[in-house]
């Protein structure tokens, strides 16, 4: 039998292989290996019994085994495919992003376990030792020689010699074992009118088990994920129902996985890019069983091998991190629900501060909306004052408004928490010769080396280059002529450390919070009151709960504003609102300092007046006049390459063969703000388009008129988030 299978690769990804076993029964989704090259390689079935009359027969290789894995379902193989069509990417690699799990194709690993010898006579020779090992297996449960050692207090020889007088036995068994079962419970918190309101209505729409997507738009501290919380109870009634929660970064949720063991009595699978080989090969096995009932996870997460969705959540679905700038670029908040479409399940997409386009959504009745008004219990919204920077500037050299400084020394002698806000890394953005003017930019990229003073390193924010910070001016050889410009929250905390010696402070950034159990460690000392102030970047906005933090302080509200982002007020008025909801959320109250040089500004007087809906029906008019997202399309073109001459001709190329169709608006070709990254030069074109138009059909044919320039990659951004 000939059959058509999927492979993982970037190149003709619809391969045909010849099935020798007559007996062998195969499907659409069969996992199988399959010879390419010199490799053996995973692929999925795609039909079977296909024609191959205008192939040569003698050409077709043979599938080289078939994996011993329920087949993929249907519904992920279309998912995968709609998502290739409307990315304009190779469906290999969306297909690889489905089957990027190390050891996919070995044998289910398997590992030792010792347990008592239910039919063997006591040793001859009872020790101390031996009795506690004996002690620990007496319940018949099988355990591994090292949780039995260390358990004990034993050394492995004992547990060793046990095995060799026949009281234990070892065995070997499967490692890819089911993941722990879910607790389910009606018994949850107790729940405002606003939450209960909420989760009957979601509820009702989970039991449907059909398509319905929700917009749970909720105040800051007003209680969202206990109200989907309660959705997975009502989904988890189904047993072989499965539920995913995409979170925007899975190394900052250590919180929300102590709420979820609370509330469940176990933790949930977790899927992201630092979970080692064994339990990433686990977890995937056990989703495709329909073993894994709750998965948690960073957006990769929405192409698992899931058998039945109950219910999909995305939460704080406006975080700019769900857009994939690499390889295949997708939006996951916009696949998510694509992904609940085509699986026929309900999504819950949860937010304090809602993207303009889940709003429009909701406005134009395609997602039902929700609204929690209130925070929970007796917290209260903090309040939000502006510091005109203008008229309360800090002294030279300083970075903090006389002003916040004397709310800081209140809270400290309050026995309260501060946070202090300022969204960039390291000690400063750029260190300059006050002699000669000699600035330190990164060998690879158009991008200021940042110094970060914790390192004593120069450091590129784009490729990671890094470099010693020299003690002279490399140019004119001065020395003590290097100075900073600019504060990083390295910069801040050097200062309050000279304000507030004997307060505990600590900086929390992606640079400092290494992996999950550092951060998690981090949350755990500010929850429990062993820091009294916290200086950080947009780390610090990711829904943490810090009952004894009240003071907010933003240093730069300003800094979001600038630059050619047509989202730029809305992210910005985002991510403060997500910045000042960690304050007060418990009993004692809140308030947020902005530090801004423009006070008058739309987004800053729409943080202090809490009108957020305001601010966005001004930015909905303005985008709707100029038919921007999400009233029109964009598409954006990168073209990358060593050579900028060569990138040069090949957007001189593009914009030449470019469509004269009324209905497209094209800007470009023009080097890129960001023109070179990691060695390669970088060019940009912009496509404007009307919402009805068919894009992707336009960009493709467009593009198949090119060309190819040696060295040069044109890549396509539909409906791009960013534009650097």
């Amino acid at each position: 039998m000939f059959v058509s299978v999927l492979a993982p690769v970037p190149f003709r990804p619809q391969l045909t292989y010849r099935l020798m076993d007559v007996d062998q029964q195969l499907r659409r989704g069969q996992l199988v290996k399959v010879p390419l090259g010199s490799r053996k390689i995973p692929a999925v079935v795609d039909a079977c019994g296909v024609d191959v009359s205008d192939v040569p027969v003698n050409k077709i290789k043979n599938i080289d085994a078939v994996l011993d894995f329920p087949h993929l379902p249907d519904e992920l193989l279309e998912f995968i495919k709609w998502v290739a069509d409307y990315t304009l990417s190779p469906l290999g690699l969306v297909l690889k992003m489905a089957l990027s799990t190390p050891g996919l194709l070995e044998p289910a690993p398997t590992r030792q376990l010792i347990r008592l010898n239910a039919s063997a006579e006591s040793p001859s020779k009872i020790t101390p030792a031996r009795q506690k090992v004996l002690d620990i297996l007496s319940d018949g449960a099988a355990r591994s020689k090292s949780d039995i050692a260390d358990t004990a207090g034993v050394s492995a020889s004992v547990i060793s010699g046990l095995v060799k007088a026949g009281t234990l036995v070892s065995e070997q068994v499967a490692s890819d074992l089911p993941h722990a079962e879910p607790v389910i419970s009606d018994a949850g918190p107790a729940l405002s009118d606003e939450q209960q309101f909420a989760v009957s209505e979601i509820q009702t729409l989970v039991r449907k088990e059909a398509f319905a997507p929700v917009l749970l738009d909720g105040v800051t501290g007003s209680g969202k994920t206990e109200v989907y919380f309660e959705a997975l109870v009502e989904a988890l009634k189904n047993p072989e129902a499965q539920i995913l929660i995409l979170v925007p970064e899975i190394a900052l949720t250590s919180q929300w996985l102590k709420r979820f063991e609370a509330r469940f009595g176990v933790r949930p699978v977790v899927w992201h890019s630092d979970i080692g080989n064994a339990e990433r090969r686990r977890a995937w096995s056990n989703i495709l069983k329909g073993n894994a009932r709750v998965v948690v996870g960073a957006r990769s997460a929405l192409f698992l091998p899931f058998q039945k969705f109950g219910l999909i959540v995305v939460d704080e679905e406006h975080d700019p991190s769900f857009k994939q700038e690499e390889g295949v670029l997708y939006h996951a908040r916009d696949m998510a629900v694509v992904r609940a479409k085509v699986a026929d399940c309900p999504i819950i997409l949860a937010s304090a501060t809602p993207s303009l386009e889940t709003q429009v959504n909701a406005a134009q009745g395609r997602f039902k909306l929700l609204k929690l008004r209130e925070r929970f219990g007796d917290a209260k919204l903090p309040t939000i004052v502006p510091l005109d920077m203008r008229k309360v500037p800090p002294a030279s050299g300083k970075w903090l408004s006389p002003d916040f400084v004397e709310q800081m020394k209140r809270r400290l002698e309050q026995g309260e928490q501060t946070m202090l806000f300022l969204n960039r890394r390291g000690f400063a953005p750029l260190t300059l010769c006050r002699t000669c003017g000699h600035r330190f930019g990164c060998v690879d990229c158009s991008s200021w080396l940042v110094e970060h003073r914790f390192r004593r390193e120069l450091i590129c924010h784009q490729c990671g280059y890094a470099e010693p910070k020299p003690d002279q001016c490399p140019s004119c050889k001065d020395e003590d002529s290097l100075v900073p410009c600019g504060p990083g929250v390295e910069r801040l905390f050097e200062e309050v450390s000279e304000i507030f010696p004997d307060a505990r402070t600590a900086v929390m950034t992606s640079d400092t919070m290494t992996s999950p159990k550092a951060t998690a460690q981090m949350v755990e000392q500010i929850e429990n009151g062993r820091l009294d102030i916290v200086i950080g970047t947009q780390i610090l906005t990711k829904g943490y709960h810090f009952p004894n933090l009240t003071l907010v302080g933003v240093v730069d509200a300003d800094l979001g504003l600038r630059g050619g982002d047509l989202r730029a007020a809305e992210r910005t008025y985002q991510q403060l609102m997500q910045v000042a909801g960690r304050a007060g959320r418990a009993e004692k109250p809140g308030e947020v300092y902005l530090q801004t040089y423009e006070p008058e500004h739309p987004v800053v007087d729409a943080m202090v007046r809490y009108d957020g809906e305001g601010l966005m029906a001004l930015e909905r008019d303005i985008r709707e006049q100029y038919q921007m997202p999400p009233f029109g399309r964009l598409v954006g073109l990168i073209i990358s390459g060593p050579d900028i001459k060569a990138v040069a001709e090949a957007g001189r190329r593009l914009a030449a063969s470019a469509p004269h169709a009324h209905v497209l608006n094209i800007l470009g070709p023009t080097p890129a703000p960001l023109a070179r990254v990691r060695g390669h030069y970088r060019y940009r074109m912009l496509v404007h388009a009307s919402k009805s138009t068919a894009v992707q059909g336009l960009m493709r044919e467009w593009l198949s008129r090119i060309s190819e320039i040696r060295g040069v990659k044109i890549k396509m951004d539909i409906d791009p988030q960013s534009f650097f």
